[in-house]
């Protein structure tokens, strides 16, 4: 990253784990044994948020792990509604508050989840974020679903650059400006929800691609966006596509496929 320090290129999301019936709105189980398994495969990235309601699941797996807290890097965010944001106060009340969940002595990297309501209240609330930064209480400060405009305002006025701007990407919505952007701006693009809204017929590209590599659809387009520069975090409950999502680094997509990919 731009500081200095590393992302691991591939994590997982759990805007369902530990809940009831995987599902976002279910009660919280306290549950890990899913996001266990993923830390058992490899997995060290893992993405959270206030939003979700799981910090405390996902500290919980980490410290079942019996694996060295260093080796993990945690993501978490804080909400664009003015509840969590609306006085600096409320920040810094809430930051702690996922570091108190988490159980953890630091974030990895935090997240303005959405855009506030302009880029002054934007700038705002980054500057208390980078309070934490100051603390070594949080190491990496970036954004999500930030556009253009809003990134260069924070770049042009902020102390602490952007690490990460966290997106949706996948094939057919690239946002391949935003990318080229961020990438020009030292900047990391991460997309989530990789797999997201394809039609039939560009998911049928995609699986006769993917014939060809003796893979699955899911991982050509990971594969894809991890050459491109991107850091992604694909979701699963399930063992076998945890494994799948991570078994992308042994081939090489042709330069024929990558434009068909990135033209889709």
């Amino acid at each position: 990253m731009n500081n200095g320090l590393k992302i691991p290129v591939l994590g997982t999301g759990t805007n369902t784990f530990g809940k009831e019936n995987n599902d976002f709105y279910g009660k919280i189980t306290y549950d890990t044994k899913e996001l266990l398994s993923a830390i058992q495969l490899g997995y060290r990235l893992i993405d959270t948020a206030i939003y979700y309601r799981n910090e405390e699941v996902i500290g919980k797996a980490v410290k079942e792990s019996m694996i060295d807290r260093s080796e993990f890097f945690i993501t978490s965010k804080i909400p664009e509604d003015k509840a969590y944001n609306e006085t600096n106060e409320l920040v810094e009340y809430h930051v702690k508050q996922s570091l108190k969940a988490l159980d953890l002595s630091y974030i990895d990297l935090y997240l303005i989840h959405f855009p506030l309501e302009s880029n002054e209240e934007n700038l705002r609330v980054w500057r208390v974020l980078e309070t934490f930064v100051d603390q070594g209480l949080i190491k990496s400060i970036g954004v999500s679903n930030f556009n253009e405009e809003q990134l260069t305002y924070l770049i042009n006025h902020a102390r602490i650059k952007p690490v990460i701007n966290q997106f949706q990407s996948y094939p057919g919505k690239h946002q391949q400006s935003l990318i080229d952007f961020c990438k020009a701006n030292d900047i990391i693009p991460e997309a989530y929800q990789s797999f997201a809204k394809m039609d039939a017929k560009t998911k049928d590209v995609l699986i006769d691609i993917a014939k060809t590599y003796d893979k699955t659809w899911n991982q050509i387009i990971l594969n894809y966006q991890v050459n491109e520069g991107l850091v992604v975090i694909p979701k699963s409950h399930n063992k076998k596509h945890q494994f799948e999502n991570i078994d992308i680094f042994d081939f090489k997509l042709s330069v024929e496929d990558i434009e068909t990919i990135r033209h889709l």
